[in-house]
This record gives C-alpha cells, structure tokens and sequence, in this order.
C-alpha cells in the first residue's frame, strides 16, 4: 500500500517532479491551504507543512509531520499531536534569509535610515545628526542556531566582535569569537552594542529580556528580534525605549501580532518594525532549502533513517 502524503507547501511543477521521483510507494497529494479538508488531513500518514492546528484532531493516521518553518513551538502544545507522532522543522533553511534581513535592520538603524524614509514621505530635506559604525562593536547573539550562526557570520565581515549564547553544544562556537550558556547573560549584556535575539517560545525563554535584562544594557545598546515576540517583555521595553535607556530596536516579532494601530510602539523614531516577515520563504533559496531538507527526510523515512530536525518522536 502506498504512503499517503499531504504536501501543504506551494511547489512549482519542477519541484513536484523532484517529490514524485522518490518512489513509487509514496502517494502525493499536493494541497493549498486553503483547500485543505478533513478527508485529505484524516488520510495522510505523512503531512509536509503547517496546517491549522484546529485540524490536527482530524489526522488519525499521521505518524510523520514536517514542518516548513525552523520554529516549531505552536505544534508542540500538550496533547496536539499523538505521542507517537515525529515532529521535524525546517531549520537550516533561513539562516541566510533571515540573517540578511536582521543586517539590514542593522544598519538602518545605525544609518538612521528609517528616518531619513520618514523624512523623504514628508519632503523634509534634512540630517538626522550623528551615525554610528558597526566595526569594533560587539555583539550579543542569543540563540547560536543557524540563523543565530549566518548572522554572526555576516557581523564578522563589518569587524564586530561577536559573544554567542545557546543551550548546548558549547565547545563548537561557530562564526562567535566567544560561546557561553544562557546562565552568563546578565554578564554578558553590559558588554553589547547589539543584541539579538532568535530564539524559540518556551518557558525558559519567555520575557528573557525584561526589565532586568534591558536595565543591564548599554544606554546606546540596540536589540534585534526576529525569534518569537514573547521573548521580550513588550511593556519593559517600550518603556526602556521612552526613557533612552537603550538606543532603539529592530522588531519583526511581537508579544502581539498583529500590533494594534494605536500601541505606542508605532510612533517611536527608534523603532523599526516589520509585520513577521524576516522568516518567510520570499527568496527562492529559502524554498530551494526546505525542499531539500523534505526530500532527504522523506528518503531517511522510506529507508528506517533518522530523520533531521526531529523536535518530537
């Protein structure tokens, strides 16, 4: 009997061939989202995507689901998926999107180039004063995954001195010219010029930057979050920000999403704000990494392999 495949992922027709290649045993089902039923979820034994988790109740015969993000915490709440159940990510297929993306937020603010945007739709010929540059600073990288990693990478080459934060696996500090556990970050936050943060949701993680955290940085300290929103205690930064006890912040994720019209953070010049986007598949290389990330999985599950990115087995 052939193996039932949900594929959620919007392939072009070469990507389909490459999927249909694999085997003869495998039977693809390709699905948009928004045509997606009870019929083909309760059906599949494997699912390749992010379906609606209102649906996975439906999904009796799933014993595989292959997510298409590096993040996968919103699939890992207690009794949504079956415990027999493997869950994998995608991570290793953002790093250079997303690591692009947190440089240009970067230097738009070091640049002041966000205000010079707000000046041009005002007609307003004038400078914004004095510009910061990135060499010789240092930064803080909290979360040396592989976007966390791509970006330390991409910081190197501006010469800044980079301190790395992760959970395990401290002997090998990547792209970080120093790699520490996250028990030294209050002694490693009065020491950054720049602080990100990529980081997962979970209980250890949530409000890690707080008021605590953000009265440790520097006064001209700016922080980067393109992990999860509730990473950072929103109303304790918003807070820092209007006193200047930091120097401003690039926020592509949010404790709310979307940021309501009349939250206070809209209207900071020291803010830069992007609507959840530094992760998604915009360049044609993030997909061409899923895709392959999928593939090897899927013949790692046809020969009795260990699947990459396990997050649940």
């Amino acid at each position: 009997m052939k193996i039932k495949i949900l594929v959620l992922m919007p392939l072009n027709r070469q990507q389909q061939i490459k999927f249909y290649s694999l085997a003869e045993n495998m039977d693809f089902n390709f699905c948009y989202e928004d045509h997606l039923d009870i019929l083909r979820i309760s059906e599949a034994e494997i699912i390749i995507g992010n379906p609606p988790s209102s649906m996975l109740k439906y999904a009796q015969n799933l014993k595989w689901l292959q997510l298409v993000t590096a993040g996968a915490d919103a699939y890992q709440q207690e009794g949504l998926l079956d415990d027999h159940v493997i869950l994998t990510s995608a991570s290793g297929a953002y790093g250079e999107a997303q690591s692009e993306f947190m440089m240009a937020s970067l230097l738009s603010l070091y640049k002041k180039l966000h205000l010079y945007r707000d000046n041009q739709n005002s007609c307003l010929w004038k400078d914004e004063g004095d510009e910061r540059m990135l060499n010789d600073s240092t930064a803080l990288i909290i979360g040396m995954g592989d976007i966390g990693n791509s970006f330390a990478k991409r910081l190197k080459a501006f010469g800044v001195y980079v301190l790395g934060v992760r959970r395990t696996n401290l002997h090998n500090a990547g792209y970080a010219d120093e790699i520490y556990s996250i028990d030294n970050l209050e002694k490693l936050l009065p020491k950054a010029d720049i602080v990100s943060l990529t980081l997962p949701s979970t209980p250890a993680t949530h409000h890690i930057i707080n008021s605590q955290t953000l009265s440790l940085m520097k006064p001209e300290a700016v922080l980067i979050n393109t992990g999860r929103g509730n990473t950072v205690d929103m109303e304790a930064l918003c807070d820092s920000l209007e006193k200047n006890r930091i120097g401003g912040a690039a926020l592509d994720v949010l404790e709310i999403e979307p940021l309501p019209p009349v939250h206070k953070l809209w209207q900071m010049r020291n803010v830069i704000i992007t609507p959840h986007v530094a992760g998604h598949d915009f360049l044609p290389c993030t997909m061409e990494k899923t895709v392959k990330i999928v593939l090897g999985n899927l013949k790692a599950y046809q020969t009795g392999e260990s699947l990459r990115n396990i997050v649940l087995h």
